[in-house]
């Protein structure tokens, strides 16, 4: 979760009261946050050197606290010293908008584009680089470093509209990047940032695609190479008037809570907040930006109490949310539901359970009756097959084995040609974008990530006895989601002698566990009455020729292969770098449910 520094003075003087370490801690609990740290009482030489300061832990989804303007107004508001701003658009005097017209060749690398106008502003030093470490919250957080979203600030006065937002080749984009004083071009400037630490961290977003994103106004002056760096041209000072703000973004969603927070953070300062045109024909996004009316949405009393063990009147629920910033009446159409106005500052309310979440904190967690439900949705159970598993998992420690909990990801190499296997296409989920070459798909087979681990420890006395129960995952076109997951338990044994004997012994315990009744191949198939497992002999590449066999399992008559073990051939053996011989079991244990 982000931590923010606020001034400590600066805070409970827009609160109007000062607090001890202690009760600023209480309140900080009581709304949702978190008091990390108060410098006044630390002895760090970096701390004594600057005012003291409150550093502030914020929930990740509560992007209207990542600046001072944001917690001061929201504890206000909580504490009830004022109620929550509504956010107006004002045209300006002379009736035209602002116009930001978004061509259609940005397709190809960041089509989206949003803003606003705030006229008039008054920055101070403070002032100033809250709205700075702001951009930077928000760029961190809700915009992934850049990658979804990202900032343009302009000074209004430097820059003359209507504003385009193209896509062009870098060669063919110049300008003087911000604090800076030599023109250069797209490449140029990627060689330039290539290793500066702040913006080098940012230049991959862009770096290999043929066109740049880039936005000139009327006289093709640039404002902006987003998400890289602005023109120095329109930089904005402690003296700029007007500010221009630009947001070019993957997420249409995203895009309009980042214009919807700057706007409430920082509109209080401006005189206005100007809306302008959006022009974007090519993908039916022509509009004006940004819409500041709250969401609707409606809830239901008898949730709210029941869900928080109250039972307290709608016209008391309406008091205790306008503390957390909402406008709540009760509906028109039915009395047992309220209609809730949700301001531009609360992306994060999705649900009713949102509002409810914050009717508890107005009333006080701690406050809340402590009783058990009288209506549950459910008991709490482990699911069967996690039951199963763990019931597993006990019996293989208590055999002498050691669990292991390897990833579930791994490379394609060691999920199929390193076990000799073939990859058919259509059974391994592969992942779109792997970071590196070790996590490539999603395992199918627990074997890979049993042999690195004995890999990885084959240093330390033989035998290595290990074993893991857990998921692997498999394409599947027949589910929601194309893909279903598949609980398996496997073993594996490195040691001076193949180990052959353990692995079938802990078949047996396993089984022998499991209830089912060992029985002679003749008996499995022959008899659909009997139930019980057996096994046969199996050519399989992954093991040694002559030593592996099929686990083949008889239950309500219809038989399974529910797994394989065997003594691991010796070209696995060089692959995973196993100095020992291996033996290894791995069954699907879905079929005993």
């Amino acid at each position: 979760m982000p931590t923010i520094s606020v001034d400590k003075a600066a805070l409970f003087a827009a609160l109007e009261k000062e607090y001890t370490t202690e009760e600023f801690d209480e309140l900080c609990f009581e709304f949702g946050i978190e008091l990390d740290e108060d410098t006044s009482q630390s002895k760090k030489p970096e701390d004594l050197a600057q005012p003291p300061q409150l550093k502030i832990e914020i929930p990740a989804n509560r992007y209207d606290m990542l600046c001072f303007e944001g917690i001061a107004l929201n504890l206000r508001v909580f504490l009830e010293k004022q109620k929550l701003p509504k956010w107006t658009l004002t045209p300006p005097a002379s009736g035209e908008l602002e116009t930001l017209t978004i061509k259609e060749e940005t397709m190809r690398i960041r089509p989206l584009c949003s803003g606003v106008v705030l006229r008039n502003i008054k920055f101070d030093k403070a002032r100033y680089e809250s709205f700075i470490a702001l951009q930077d919250k928000l760029h961190q957080n809700l915009a992934r470093q850049r990658t979804l979203v990202s900032i343009g600030t302009h000074d209004l006065d430097m820059i003359k509209g209507p504003f385009t937002y193209e896509a062009l080749p870098p060669e063919e984009i110049e300008f003087v990047p911000l604090n800076q004083t030599q023109m250069m071009n797209g490449k140029e400037i990627m060689e330039f940032y290539d290793k500066d630490k702040h913006l080098g961290r940012y230049l991959h977003i862009i770096r290999d695609s043929p066109v740049y994103p880039v936005i000139f106004d009327s006289h093709r002056n640039v404002l902006s190479l987003p998400p890289i760096i602005n023109g120095n041209l329109s930089k904005i000072t402690l003296d700029t008037k007007n500010v221009f703000i630009e947001i070019t973004a993957l997420d249409k969603t995203k895009v309009e809570i980042v214009n919807h927070m700057l706007v409430a953070m920082f509109g209080g300062y401006a005189e206005s907040i100007e809306p302008i045109n959006i022009i974007s024909p090519h993908n039916k996004e022509s509009r004006e930006a940004p819409d500041l009316a709250p969401r609707e949405m409606q809830a239901e009393v008898d949730y709210l109490n029941n869900v928080t063990g109250l039972n307290i009147s709608p016209s008391d629920i309406s008091n205790l949310l306008e503390r957390m910033g909402y406008i709540v009446t009760p509906s028109g159409t039915d009395s047992k539901l309220l209609d809730v106005s949700v301001p531009i500052t609360r992306a994060d309310v999705l649900h009713q359970c949102d509002i409810m979440e914050d009717l508890a904190i107005a009333w006080g967690f701690n406050k809340l009756p402590r009783v058990y439900p009288n209506k549950s949705a459910a008991v709490a159970a482990p699911l069967p097959i996690n039951k199963l598993g763990d019931i597993v998992r006990f019996e293989a420690a208590a055999s002498g084995w050691s669990e292991v909990m390897p990833l579930i990801l791994c490379s394609h190499d060691e999920n199929f040609g390193w076990l000799n296997r073939k990859d058919n296409g259509g059974t391994a989920i592969k992942l779109a974008n792997p970071k590196t070459a070790e996590y490539q798909i999603v395992r199918t087979s627990l074997l890979p990530g049993l042999l690195k681990t004995i890999s990885s420890n084959r240093h330390h006395a033989v035998p290595i006895k290990v074993f893991e129960v857990s998921d692997i995952g498999f394409i599947d076109l027949s589910k929601e989601r194309k893909t279903r997951n598949e609980r398996h338990f496997a073993a594996a044994i490195m040691g001076k002698t193949s180990g052959f004997e353990q692995v079938h012994g802990l078949l047996d315990r396993m089984m022998l566990m499991l209830k089912s009744s060992f029985l002679t191949p003749e008996e499995g198939l022959k008899n659909d009455k009997l139930e019980g497992y057996w096994i046969e002999e199996v050519n399989d590449p992954t093991f040694l020729k002559g030593h592996s066999a099929a686990i083949k399992i008889n239950i309500a008559g219809v038989h399974h292969t529910i797994g394989v073990f065997g003594i691991l051939h010796p070209s696995v053996l060089h692959k995973f770098e196993l100095p020992y011989p291996v033996s290894t079991l791995e069954i699907n244990l879905e079929v005993f449910l």
